[in-house]
């Protein structure tokens, strides 16, 4: 009897152990590699006016955007993939239909890790918009000043990328092709976006390239995203730096509410040589989907909040 007393003890320490490494091993087959962190939107701004001394027009405008980042995190691998698309415009009594925002920037980014934060990356990343813009707004007998592809950026770039956490990535590239796409013919004109001569439909310059990207949290629901780039052309006047810095200021309402501030600012030599500057302001809908958790918002990685 004592035998078979001690043989079921056994057998039921054996299962027990069993059930409690199936349990860890399902936890640990839980942890996603991959991650998604999107924000849909659609703002809607609209004024009006009736007998109103001060003057005015009646107008009403529209933005829609997607902003998307997904991650794979492994070991030592991190492959970051940023999609923002913006497209806006504004209807306006008199005036017509305005373009206000106009937005296609893809990128892509992939590190080894060498270092605690530090990674060697190489990358791509693509800049243009979807219609023709006009020197009075989107006025078809204006003067055109772009289109689709014109200009176009394509950056392929091999450096170095440190990022301590979600919330900042700095990436720097000392061996980096920079092509400006000209395709529309009307735009194919000497000087224009730095082409040599009439008719070319691209433009190569080798260079530096740094981008950072910072996300600050001012207060519950209320985001500022930072993003900044400069890009120096080794082979002809390194002096003229391309310069870039945009924000975002994000005030969350409820799940399906927010508003929107943004403000681009951006210097090109070979746009134009004056600082261009816009600036919008939205509040309508918007849904963020957030699928994963990133290595790096787990616990147990975060060992800069435990750092003296």
């Amino acid at each position: 009897m004592k035998k078979f007393l001690l043989l079921v003890s056994i057998s039921i320490g054996i299962f027990t152990n069993a059930q409690d490494v199936k349990k860890d091993s399902v936890v640990v087959d839980t942890v996603k590699h991959w991650s998604v962190l999107g924000k849909n939107s659609l703002m809607i701004n609209q004024s009006a006016f009736s007998n109103w001394a001060g003057g005015g027009a009646n107008n009403v405008g529209w933005l829609a955007g997607v902003n998307y980042n997904i991650t794979y995190e492994k070991d030592k691998d991190l492959w970051e993939n940023v999609i923002v698309l913006n497209y806006g415009q504004n209807n306006t009594s008199g005036l017509g239909v305005r373009k206000t925002q106009d937005v296609i920037n893809v990128s892509t980014n992939y590190g080894r890790q060498f270092s605690k934060s530090w990674y060697l990356s190489s990358g791509a990343s693509f800049q243009s918009q979807f219609a023709p813009g006009y020197e009075d707004g989107n006025n078809p007998k204006a003067k055109k000043l772009s289109n689709f592809m014109a200009p176009g950026y394509l950056n392929l770039g091999m450096g170095i990328t440190y990022r301590p956490h979600d919330n900042l990535t700095v990436t720097l590239r000392p061996i980096n092709a920079r092509w400006t796409f000209v395709l529309d013919k009307e735009l194919q004109v000497a000087g224009t976006y730095g082409l040599k001569a009439d008719g070319d439909s691209s433009l190569l310059q080798v260079g530096f390239l740094g981008t950072a990207i910072y996300t600050l949290k001012l207060m519950e629901n209320v985001n500022l995203t930072n993003t900044a780039s400069v890009f120096s052309n080794y082979l002809d006047r390194p002096d003229r730096l391309v310069l870039a810095y945009g924000a975002v200021l994000s005030l969350k309402v409820n799940k399906f509410l927010s508003s929107n501030i943004t403000m681009d600012v951006l210097y090109d030599h070979n746009q134009i040589e004056k600082t261009q500057l816009k600036q919008t302001l939205g509040i309508g809908i918007a849904y963020t989907l957030d699928n994963g958790v990133k290595r790096s918002d787990r616990k147990d990685s975060q060992w800069w909040l435990n750092k003296k």
